[in-house]
């Protein structure tokens, strides 16, 4: 579809929100769609996201889906998942659901429009996140290990750095280099 093309070749959301209590910086959906709209008028597409609340296990997950149609009825889905705190301090469950809900439209955007959301992988930040879910991936001995650690995080499977040690760590057990 060349007005995706278009579109993602263009756009610029950057991260204008602060979260002084983490000391970082963050775009939100509010923010994507803001940026977005013109692009969208200039391509002639239409932006829909639709949630549905997916139960997985004992859990619920909102399911976000951002679809991209062009004026031809041509279309560019993508779903995005987040799950729903039980509890949250200072929120009720009609917020959670919501904040739960703008976390998952926001990945979906990102997906939709190429918005690479993940953290520069050089910075001491980063690295002290990441260690402990790096770490794991390091220590799994099974191929089976190695999945589950992957299923647990599907926020981090867009990472690049984590899908590198993901695939180098696969690679080792599949070739007994344990």
């Amino acid at each position: 579809m060349k007005e995706l093309i278009e579109i993602q070749s263009k756009l610029k959301a950057p991260k204008n929100q602060r979260n002084n209590f983490g000391k970082y910086n963050y775009r939100s959906a509010e923010d994507i769609l803001e940026a977005v709209k013109p692009l969208l008028k200039e391509q002639s597409c239409i932006l829909t996201i639709e949630d549905d609340i997916v139960p997985i296990g004992e859990r619920y997950y909102i399911k976000a889906t951002a679809t991209l149609y062009n004026e031809k009825g041509s279309m560019a889905q993508v779903h995005a998942f987040a799950r729903e705190a039980e509890t949250k301090a200072g929120m009720d469950v009609s917020q959670i659901t919501g904040a739960t809900s703008s976390y998952a439209r926001k990945y979906a955007l990102n997906g939709l429009f190429a918005i690479d959301d993940n953290k520069d992988t050089d910075t001491p930040e980063y690295q002290q996140a990441a260690a402990p879910y790096l770490s794991a991936v390091k220590g799994a001995k099974t191929v089976a290990e190695l999945m589950t650690i992957w299923n647990k995080f599907p926020n981090l499977q867009t990472d690049k750095t984590f899908k590198e040690v993901f695939s180098l760590r696969k690679q080792e057990i599949e070739n007994g280099q344990h």
